[in-house]
C-alpha cells in the first residue's frame, strides 16, 4: 500500500467518490489530491485534498475531502492520506494546515486542535459557512503546525497490512435458485448417463 499523488486521468474515479461520500468537491482540481493504492492489486483504496486558498496576504492550506472506500476503513488507509497530504502542505511552505470538518475526533489523533471560528483566516471563515450550509453541517474549524503532525503507531501497523475487505463469499449458485428441482428435471441434451 501507497499513497501517491493523483493523475489527470483519475478525474473522473475522484469525482465519483467523493460524490458517493458526500464529500466537498468546490473548486475540483485533480492534481490537489492524493490516491491510496493497494501495489498488489492496483487497486484504489482513499484519497484526500489540499486546497490553496490564494489571499492578498497570505495563502492558506486547508485539509479537504478525505474518503476511504468502505472496504478499506479501519486499516490506516486514511492516516496515510492525511500524512501525505500534511508533507505536501509543509513541502509547500505552509507552517499551518487547516480542516472544516465534522470529523474532530479522527483529526485529534494526528495533533490537529480545534478553533474559535473566529480565528480562522477571513477566507475561511466563509467557508465554514458555505460548508455548514452544504455538506458538513456540524463541521468544526481546526488547525496543525505542520511541525506537531504525529501518526499514530497503530495506523503505521494497520496500513502495513491493509488489505481490502471480501466481504463474505457469495454461495455458490444450484439449480434451485433458478427455480429448478434437480431430481425432476430433465434437460434438453439429456445424454441418459
Amino acid at each position: 500500500m501507497y499513497v501517491r499523488d493523483a493523475k489527470n486521468r483519475e478525474e473522473v474515479w475522484l469525482l465519483d467518490h467523493i460524490e458517493d461520500m458526500g464529500l466537498d468537491e468546490t473548486a475540483f482540481r485533480s492534481r490537489d489530491y492524493v490516491i491510496a493504492i493497494d501495489e498488489e492489486t492496483n487497486e484504489k483504496a482513499g484519497f484526500g485534498r489540499v486546497r490553496v486558498h490564494k489571499t492578498d496576504d497570505e495563502d492558506v492550506c486547508e485539509l479537504t475531502s478525505i474518503g476511504v472506500l468502505e472496504d478499506w476503513r479501519g486499516q490506516g488507509v486514511g492516516a496515510h492520506v492525511v500524512e501525505r497530504l500534511i508533507q505536501k502542505a509543509g513541502d509547500e511552505g505552509f507552517e499551518t494546515v487547516y480542516s472544516l470538518t465534522d470529523q474532530p475526533d479522527y483529526l485529534r489523533q494526528f495533533e490537529f486542535e480545534p478553533i474559535d471560528a473566529g480565528s480562522l483566516p477571513e477566507k475561511l471563515q466563509g467557508r465554514l459557512e458555505e460548508k455548514r450550509e452544504t455538506t458538513a453541517p456540524d463541521a468544526v474549524p481546526m488547525a496543525l503546525s505542520v511541525a506537531e503532525f504525529r501518526m499514530p503507531r497503530k495506523f503505521r501497523e494497520a496500513f502495513k497490512q491493509a488489505a481490502a475487505d471480501e466481504g463474505e463469499a457469495e454461495p455458490e449458485e444450484g439449480p434451485e435458485d433458478f427455480g429448478i428441482d434437480p431430481d425432476e428435471a430433465t434437460y434438453k441434451y439429456d445424454t441418459g448417463r
